[in-house]
């Protein structure tokens, strides 16, 4: 009788930490998202894992030219929420079916089942968002459709469990962040299109 009590107890403990581990992951806590025309924003939390200058892949029918890619890793622990880094209208969708490595893998973009969000803006140009699926994230998931207008920091989909998420960056305009670096998403500047800056030098101290 003893013994059944305990695996009783035991099995309300472990559904009490599971019940609690899905609710602190489909969190969605409230941002404050910068308004300033031209700028771009995270568009999820995460740690900033590659910052890399690339041909964008053909499959995202961007316009030929390198861009900056900036890569974000998102933990089980982190808001898997994705929001829009910048107003304007979704062009299209792709989604591309693959494997499911460690997102942290740098492969992982190439290699991993994904789908990239195309957003064009009022003055014709376009940015790529791609969530990208890991070794424990299973399921992509948008919320709004094609032809249809997004804000700035407005919340379009979720990765469940664990993910990436890649930004490619409008031709000639530099990442203002690091590799590194936390950033939440629809808040922490990722870059501003109108200021013509260079790349940020950052240092880890």
């Amino acid at each position: 009788m003893v013994l059944w009590i305990f695996l009783g107890f035991g099995v309300f403990i472990a559904g009490m930490l599971v019940t609690l581990f899905v609710a602190a992951f489909f969190r969605d806590p409230p941002r404050v998202v910068p308004l300033t025309k031209g700028l771009i924003v995270a568009p999820g939390d995460g740690r900033i894992v590659d910052i890399t200058t690339v041909e964008p892949p053909d499959e995202l029918g961007l316009e030929p030219g390198e861009r900056v890619r900036i890569a974000i890793f998102l933990s089980v622990f982190d808001v898997h929420i994705q929001r829009a880094p910048i107003a304007g209208r979704i062009a299209r969708y792709i989604y591309t079916p693959g494997r499911y490595t460690n997102a942290v893998n740098p492969n992982a973009g190439r290699e991993n089942e994904r789908k990239a969000m195309i957003i064009e803006t009022a003055d014709g140009t376009e940015i790529a968002v791609v969530q990208i699926a890991g070794w424990i994230a299973r399921r992509i998931v948008t919320f709004l459709g094609e032809g249809e207008p997004l804000g700035i920091g407005e919340r379009y989909g979720l990765i469940r469990f664990g993910s990436r998420v890649e930004l490619y960056l409008p031709s000639g305009v530099a990442a203002q962040v690091g590799v590194g670096q936390y950033v939440s998403g629809g808040e922490t500047v990722l870059a501003d299109v109108d200021s013509g800056l260079a790349a940020r030098e950052m240092i880890t101290i």
